[in-house]
C-alpha cells in the first residue's frame, strides 16, 4: 500500500471511529491550493466534513485557534465535532456547497457583498488580530517576487535585465509602502467567492481561514471586490468601498484623514499586491505542484494588475514592462 492509499485508509478508520459507523463512506469535497483536503460523508440524516490536514505540511492547529476567535465574534465558520491534531483528521460542520462564486449574479449583488462586508467588518472591529503573525515587510516581499520568478522567469522565459528589476522594485517600494500605512486588523487573506458560502442565517459561511495575519484594513475587502475570480464594473465596485469607508469611519477604525481618494488609492495598491503575488502563485500551482485548475483565471489576475498599475502614474513602467513581454501570449496556455 502506498503513502496515498495508508492515508486514505487512516482518514476512513478515524472518521468511521468518531461517529461509530463502520459502513460510511468518504468522497471528496472540495479542492485546496494547499496540501489539505476535504472529505464529505453522511451520518444519521447529518452531513459532516473531514478535514485532512497532514501536520508536517498543514499543521492544523492556526485553523483550530483561529476558527475560535472568529466563532467568539459571532461569525460562522465551521464548528468542530472532533479533532486528532497528531493524526491531522478533524470532522467539522458541513456548512454545504452553495459558494458565493456561482451564486452572484447582477442582480444580487449587492445583497450579498453587503453580508460579506457585513463579517468583515465583524471581523475587523471583534477579532484580536494581535497574537497572529505580522503582515510585514518580509511577507510583503516576499509575495511580490514570486510574480517575476514563475510568471516572468519561468512562464514566459525572460530574466529581467537591470533596467527591467529597476522598474519591478520601484513599484514593489510603492506597492509596500501603501501596505505599511495603513491602518491594522485581522487579515484572512483569502476572503473571496470561493471561500465564502450562502446558508441558511443570511450570514455568509467562512471557511480557510488559517493564513490569517496582522495586516492592512484594505486588503480583505480587495481579494473580496477584485477577486481572482469575477469580475464587476469599475464603478460598482469603487460604489462598494466607498460605502466601506463609510462603515469604517463609524466604527472609528479610520479617521477623517482617510478620504474617499485615500482609501481608494488603498484599496488599488493593496489590490495590485494580491494579484501580483497570484499571478506568479497561479504559474508555480502548475510547474511546480502540477495543479492546473487555477489557469484559467490567470487572465483576469493579469488584467486587474495592469489596469490598475495604469491608472497611477508611478507604476506606467511596471504596466508597460508586463505588457511587453505577455503580448500575444495565451496566459492560459503553459509550457511543457
Amino acid at each position: 500500500m502506498n503513502a496515498i492509499d495508508e492515508r486514505a485508509a487512516a482518514r476512513l478508520a478515524w472518521t468511521r471511529s468518531v461517529l461509530g459507523d463502520a459502513t460510511l463512506a468518504l468522497e471528496p469535497a472540495s479542492s485546496d491550493a494547499s496540501f489539505r483536503s476535504y472529505w464529505r460523508t453522511r451520518h444519521d440524516g447529518s452531513s459532516w466534513i473531514v478535514m485532512d490536514s497532514p501536520p508536517q505540511r498543514e499543521d492544523p492547529r492556526p485553523w483550530l485557534a483561529i476558527g475560535t476567535q472568529l466563532a467568539d465574534a459571532g461569525l460562522h465558520v465551521p464548528a468542530v465535532r472532533a479533532s486528532d491534531l497528531e493524526q491531522g483528521f478533524l470532522l467539522i460542520e458541513d456548512l454545504g456547497n452553495r459558494l458565493y462564486l456561482p451564486e452572484l449574479t447582477p442582480d444580487n449583488a449587492d445583497a450579498l457583498y453587503a453580508a460579506a462586508m457585513d463579517a468583515l467588518l465583524r471581523m475587523q472591529t471583534r477579532v484580536d488580530p494581535a497574537w497572529l503573525p505580522p503582515f510585514d515587510r518580509n511577507v510583503l516581499v516576499s509575495g511580490l517576487q514570486v510574480m517575476p520568478e514563475w510568471f516572468l522567469q519561468r512562464h514566459l522565459g525572460h530574466t529581467p535585465d537591470g533596467d527591467e528589476r529597476r522598474v519591478l522594485d520601484s513599484a514593489f517600494e510603492l506597492i509596500i509602502r501603501n501596505a505599511l500605512e495603513q491602518p491594522r486588523c485581522f487579515v484572512h487573506r483569502d476572503y473571496h467567492s470561493r471561500n465564502l458560502l450562502i446558508v441558511d442565517d443570511n450570514t455568509p459561511g467562512i471557511i480557510d481561514f488559517q493564513g490569517a495575519l496582522h495586516g492592512p484594513v484594505t486588503y480583505d475587502l480587495a481579494s473580496l471586490l477584485r477577486d481572482a475570480y469575477v469580475t464587476w464594473p469599475r464603478e460598482r465596485v469603487e460604489g462598494w468601498v466607498e460605502s466601506y469607508r463609510q462603515r469604517l469611519l463609524d466604527a472609528a477604525v479610520i479617521d477623517g484623514t482617510t478620504t474617499r481618494e485615500r482609501f481608494l488609492r488603498w484599496f488599488d495598491l493593496t489590490g495590485m499586491h494580491r494579484h501580483v503575488r497570484v499571478l506568479g502563485q497561479f504559474y508555480r500551482l502548475w510547474y511546480r505542484d502540477g495543479k492546473a485548475g487555477y489557469l484559467a483565471d490567470v487572465p483576469r489576475v493579469y488584467d486587474y494588475v495592469v489596469a490598475v498599475a495604469r491608472r497611477y502614474p508611478e507604476l506606467a513602467e511596471f504596466a508597460a514592462l508586463l505588457e511587453r513581454h505577455a503580448a500575444g501570449r495565451d496566459l492560459t496556455r503553459v509550457a511543457a
